[in-house]
């Protein structure tokens, strides 16, 4: 496990490269949510599953909160933010999947057909915020890439409906923070790394 900073145009990104044991068969970026970060129980739980099968992770932090903010840059700064650490951690052979977990799944989803993303795996992707489903966010998932989106049945940012090519797997009982069975949903994305050959 590595721990480091790169220099995006929007100031120093954090940095955590988790190898597998042996060859890697992808490469796996995750984000973290607009005021938490990486090391939130669903993204723990999903490096641990993912290089156990042989998936070589890169958690990044955005860098408003490296500079140690809670409220999240807008969109368009998170984005480049995200394609700088792509840029310099991207390897040619490995397949690249993008993910997150809400607001970190937006950045991947929104920026995984610009460069060359094989897939997607959005964690409580938040479709719309609370208490307002009209403003919805599923235009941001990517139907031209295979996606699975995990979300909780309870989860009050509301749960994406299927597209073509997006998958949506509904956890019961779990809320937006997706403690609830976060092992097992763990296990369903890296199930689904392996169906499409992404993952030992």
């Amino acid at each position: 496990m590595i721990d480091t900073e790169i220099q995006t145009p929007r100031g120093p990104a954090g940095i955590r490269l988790v190898e597998p044991v042996g060859p890697p068969a992808s490469l796996l970026f995750l984000g973290h949510g607009a005021g938490g970060g990486v090391d939130a129980p669903d993204l723990v739980a999903l490096t641990e599953k993912a290089t156990a099968a042989g998936v070589r992770v890169v958690l990044v932090t955005q860098p408003y909160r490296v500079a140690g903010r809670r409220a999240p840059a807008p969109a368009g700064q998170l984005d480049e933010a995200w394609t700088a650490v792509i840029a310099h951690y991207a390897v040619p052979a490995l397949p690249l999947i993008f993910g997150g977990r809400s607001s970190g799944a937006r950045v991947a989803c929104r920026t995984a057909p610009l460069l060359g993303a094989a897939g997607v795996v959005a964690l409580a992707f938040p479709l719309h915020p609370p208490g307002r489903p009209a403003k919805t966010r599923a235009a941001e998932l990517p139907a031209e890439l295979p996606t699975l989106v995990l979300n909780g049945d309870r989860d009050a940012f509301g749960v994406p409906a299927p597209q073509p090519n997006v998958e949506v797997v509904v956890r019961p009982g779990a809320t937006h923070d997706l403690r609830k069975g976060v092992t097992e949903t763990a296990e369903l994305a890296v199930d689904w790394l392996r169906r499409h050959q992404w993952a030992g």
